[in-house]
C-alpha cells in the first residue's frame, strides 16, 4: 500500500459494517500522531433477534401456483443501517467542524455503501479511500499501515 498524506488536522474515519473510528491528526504530514475524536458502535445481534418472521409467499399470475420468496440478510440490512448512520455523522462532523481533508478507511462493500450515503459536501473533501479492514486494529497498528 501507498503511503498516505495526512495532513494536520485531517480526520480519518476508519470503519466497517459494525464499528468506527474517527480520528483527527494533530501532528503533521511527516509526523502523524491520530487522536481519536468518535467511536460508534453497533451491536451485534443473533439473527433470531433481527428477525423472525418466515419467508414471505408470492402467487403466480395466473393458477393457485405460491412460491417464496428470497430471505432477506438481517446482518446485511443492520450494516447498511449503521453505515448510513456514520456516514450522517460524519456529514455533521464535517459541518460542524470545518474539516477540510478526510480519508476513508473501510473493506470496499462498506466503502461503496458510505459513498452512496455522503453529502456531496462531504465526498468533495475526501483526499483518499482505503479499502482495508483495519477496524479492529490499534490506534498505531491503524497509523502505521497508513503512513508506511
Amino acid at each position: 500500500m501507498d503511503r498516505v498524506r495526512i495532513p494536520w488536522k485531517s480526520w480519518v474515519v476508519v470503519c466497517d459494517g459494525a464499528k468506527a473510528l474517527a480520528f483527527r491528526n494533530e501532528g503533521d504530514s511527516e509526523l502523524v500522531n491520530l487522536w481519536p475524536v468518535d467511536v460508534m458502535l453497533q451491536p451485534n445481534l443473533p439473527a433470531r433477534a433481527l428477525g423472525t418472521d418466515r419467508p414471505g409467499r408470492s402467487f403466480q399470475s395466473h393458477g393457485a401456483a405460491r412460491s417464496a420468496l428470497a430471505d432477506v440478510d438481517r446482518h446485511e440490512e443492520a450494516e447498511e443501517a449503521f453505515l448510513a448512520a456514520v456516514a450522517e455523522a460524519v456529514d455533521k462532523a464535517v459541518a460542524e467542524h470545518s474539516v477540510r481533508d478526510l480519508i476513508l478507511v473501510a473493506p470496499p462493500r462498506a466503502l461503496g455503501v458510505l459513498r452512496k450515503h455522503l453529502a456531496p459536501t462531504t465526498k468533495a473533501i475526501i483526499s483518499a479511500e482505503i479499502g482495508k479492514d483495519l477496524v479492529h486494529l490499534s490506534t498505531y497498528e491503524i497509523q502505521k499501515h497508513l503512513v508506511g
